[in-house]
């Protein structure tokens, strides 16, 4: 029996991949299927937090206001952006009400992922690693490997290959024709999640420097607090094992000749207390590419990936999975080919995310070797700043009018 349905292949179930299967599983106009590497019970980077620009939520409340409202109800608010020295100098205290027009949210990555997937179970097939991409003319397919049987299997047949899977993404190196090599940015950046204990300081978005080294810290729901410390390292280096030494983190924050502020204490107690559960990585950014192939499409840290100083990876990846389900959700209600649908996405996005790409890069200033953390946070208290951050949280994507035909000539 020939196949009527167009069929949708959506390659990982992280924040893009489960938003764009989320926001398709009610039609019955198309076959969704998304394969995911992890097992059904693991989360990726389940032991940190992350935060949710208002962007995204702004977004999600306009494209997909199910999944807007389940994420808000897990999460906590954020509403304020502090900075400040370590010695307890602040540097910037900002109401995000003064260039956004809806808070943002802080929560777990394990559970952002938890109840994101959960209600599109019936699509996802879990421990799916995918080891290949054909992407001739007509003929899209996917194999993959059951990481529990270690059988191979193919989905042929596809007229839309969605990658959700990173930014090392086997999608993304086959659109680009290899490996791509990263542009790194020679600071180390390092994630810890922890109870917040009896006498915690910390609650909303803060940011604490002592020179170029930053601490970043916020709670997040079930009485934790998510960390992220960042420092200056070699150039062209990973980073030198006795950087990550606990006594060697600790002097990168002390402040020289005054004790630190107590929330600063807290934090450099707590990174050293649980050096052991530290997640550590490095900056780094690629191109932005959302296409580059009809009837493949490439979404958040596959499609732009960027350093995460203003916190954009996630949020992105919102803002992508709305435009991507607005698009398709378009070309099935008018009869249209869903091999445009990347190049349709591209034309929405491409300029939107190289922004943000380069906003992001422009705010880790204060965070490279011999930066002056106050005379950065004084520029990004101005109105030009200000202005940037304005843009960044209110021009969010609009809807397009779903069921109207587009004109499938007019990108090439």
């Amino acid at each position: 029996m020939s196949r009527t349905k167009p069929r949708i292949v959506v390659v990982g179930a992280g924040i893009a991949g489960s938003l764009i299967v989320s926001g398709l599983r009610d039609r019955t106009d198309c076959e969704v299927v998304c394969l995911e590497r992890a097992g059904a019970a693991d989360h990726a980077e389940a032991g940190t937090g992350l935060n949710i620009g208002p962007n995204a939520m702004a977004c999600l409340d306009l494209h997909l206001p199910r999944e807007a409202a389940a994420i808000r109800a897990a999460s906590l608010p954020w509403n304020r952006w502090t900075v400040a020295l370590t010695s307890g100098e602040v540097l910037m205290d900002l109401p995000l009400a003064r260039v956004a027009d809806t808070p943002g949210i802080r929560i777990r990555w394990a559970e952002l992922y938890a109840l994101l997937r959960r209600p599109i179970a019936p699509f996802v097939t879990y421990g799916a690693e995918v080891t290949e991409c054909v992407m001739a003319a007509g003929d899209r397919a996917v194999r993959y490997r059951d990481r529990t049987t270690g059988e191979s299997r193919e989905i042929r047949d596809i007229d839309l290959l969605v990658a959700g899977d990173g930014r090392y993404s086997l999608v993304r190196q086959a659109v680009l024709g290899g490996p791509e090599v990263p542009h790194m940015l020679d600071v180390c950046l390092y994630r810890i999640l922890f109870p917040a204990g009896p006498v915690c300081p910390i609650d909303d978005y803060g940011q604490w420097f002592n020179g170029p080294n930053r601490l970043l810290a916020f709670r997040v729901p079930g009485d934790l607090v998510y960390c992220a410390g960042s420092f200056p390292i070699p150039p062209g280096a990973a980073t030198p094992d006795h950087m990550k030494r606990p006594e060697a983190l600790a002097a990168r924050y002390r402040p020289a000749g005054r004790p630190p502020s107590r929330e600063a204490a807290y934090l450099i107690d707590a990174v050293v207390r649980n050096v052991d559960a530290i997640h550590w990585a490095r900056l780094q950014e690629g191109c932005v590419t959302f296409s580059g192939t009809p009837g493949v499409l490439l979404m958040g840290d596959a499609a732009h990936p960027m350093v995460p100083t203003l916190g954009q990876g996630a949020t992105q990846a919102c803002e992508d999975a709305c435009v991507a389900v607005d698009e398709i959700a378009a070309a099935l209600s008018a009869g249209q080919p869903l091999d445009r649908v990347p190049a349709w996405v591209e034309e929405r996005r491409a300029e939107r995310a190289r922004f943000v790409v380069s906003l992001s890069r422009d705010a880790t200033d204060t965070m490279l070797a011999g930066a002056d953390p106050v005379a950065g946070t004084a520029l990004k208290a101005t109105p030009a700043f200000q202005g940037r951050l304005s843009r960044l949280y209110r021009d969010i994507p609009e809807r397009r009018s779903v069921g109207r035909a587009r004109d499938v000539d007019s990108v090439e």
